[in-house]
């Protein structure tokens, strides 16, 4: 099944940096790329141990309604350089039209250099169920009842 998304390119995005991609046939999420703006190309961006900052894509998208855009961390960053998402997955829904921006943290030792054009994300377009929240006197019986973080055991 496949889902058409709209991508457009803001008027200072390099056109040469590919658009979402997937890399293999089986793949579930599709990379997204640092584009960055022309005054910082060359050097790239530099993202310090524990900063937090928002990668530029050069991308708008325009999600169909009923699905949602999440961006997810690459795993090889991750595990190489300890660069992630903060807020992992992040959303975009499905009437947002503004500039699609990446927010990375580095969780290393490391400086880190985000090259312009580097695979940066990955994202997985998923359906969304809107739930109806309903104000009740009393929630259902279940086995776990109240237990929280931890009440299911270590392993």
């Amino acid at each position: 099944m496949s889902v058409m998304i709209s991508v457009m390119r803001e008027d200072w995005a390099d056109p040469s940096v590919p658009l979402p991609a997937y890399q293999t046939a089986g793949s579930a999420g599709a990379d997204i790329c640092a584009n960055l703006p022309a005054e910082m190309r060359a050097a790239g961006f530099v993202l310090q141990p524990m900063e937090r900052a928002i990668v530029p894509t050069g991308l708008r998208v325009a999600i169909p309604e009923g699905y949602e855009m999440q961006i997810r961390p690459r795993s090889g960053l991750a595990v190489k350089h300890g660069i992630t998402l903060p807020n992992t997955p992040g959303t975009i829904d499905s009437d947002y039209r503004g500039p699609l921006g990446v927010a990375l943290v580095n969780l290393g030792a490391a400086a880190y250099i985000v090259q312009h054009g580097d695979r940066i994300a990955q994202c997985v377009i998923a359906p969304v169920v809107q739930a109806v929240f309903a104000p009740v006197d009393q929630l259902d019986e279940t086995a776990r009842g109240v237990g929280g973080f931890g009440s299911t055991g270590t392993r």
